[in-house]
């Protein structure tokens, strides 16, 4: 069942323990208005909130875009100024944080156009699918605009300095050959195989213990924070979760026994 969020531009679904996110305004090619973001809010909540959603997918409606960035109506009335874009950080702020922050796998499935915020968005997923149809980019310079440090720092982390500064200086898109040389997307695949291979993955990844995943996905993210602001702490009681787990019972017998485990997540 497919539950409709901000007017019906953000979608959400589950099926199999994947959890699947639709931006869902392809006559704009997807591209995110302040609306949206909040949907995207509050599909994340439901989904953490949800024990039979152990992975989520990223994707946009139609064959044009993933996310084409944000909503350039909505400019005039909201980020007019440096004062308006305070405002606009402000009430989309907590969509990026809870991206950021949202605890389970998220996978983004990329077709058509990838750029600006769209492109943030996709970055902040934990892996990139692209078909080989797509086209990345981030178009500030040439709309006189910068992006924050959370979104160019994520950029660096990807691609490294050189490649960032290419994309950032000239403004110019990467087409998905380029993207997957340089490390913005994790694999490029045929158009016609998108769908399966990320549907694949994710199974792949739902099948897999909770806990475990939950706890590598942590300890990624606290390596590539600043070394003073790691939560050391929260990775050692992760760990320690996990061996303490009725999951970790399970997935030793089913060893011995030569089976496919069934985690529970707890």
């Amino acid at each position: 069942m497919t539950t409709q969020y901000a007017d019906g531009k953000m979608l959400a679904e589950i099926e199999d323990g994947v959890g699947l996110i639709t931006f869902n305004q392809p006559e704009k090619r997807n591209a995110m208005s302040v609306n949206m973001w909040h949907g995207l809010t509050e599909i994340l909540d439901a989904f953490e909130n949800d024990p039979g959603v152990r992975v989520v997918i990223l994707t946009g409606a139609g064959n044009k875009a993933f996310v084409s960035g944000a909503d350039i109506s909505q400019f005039e009335a909201n980020r007019a100024d440096s004062n308006a874009q305070v405002e606009y950080d402000r009430t989309t702020s907590a969509g990026r944080a809870r991206l950021a922050a949202f605890p389970k796998p998220v996978i983004a499935r990329i077709r058509g156009f990838c750029l600006g915020g769209g492109l943030g968005i996709a970055m902040q997923a934990d892996l990139r699918i692209a078909a080989e149809d797509s086209q990345f980019g981030i178009p500030a310079a040439r709309l006189g605009i910068a992006y924050g440090w959370d979104m160019v720092s994520r950029l660096v982390s990807l691609v490294g300095h050189a490649h960032a500064r290419t994309i950032l200086y000239t403004g110019e898109r990467l087409d998905a050959a380029e993207a997957g040389r340089i490390g913005l997307v994790n694999r490029v695949v045929a158009d016609e195989d998108l769908t399966e291979t990320v549907l694949s993955l994710a199974r792949t990844i739902a099948d897999n213990a909770p806990l475990s995943v939950a706890a590598s996905k942590l300890s990624i993210n606290q390596t590539i924070r600043p070394e003073s602001e790691r939560d050391l702490a929260a990775v050692r009681a992760a760990v320690a979760t996990c061996f303490d787990s009725a999951d970790y019972t399970e997935g030793r017998t089913a060893f011995m026994e030569k089976r496919r485990p069934k985690f529970i997540g707890r």
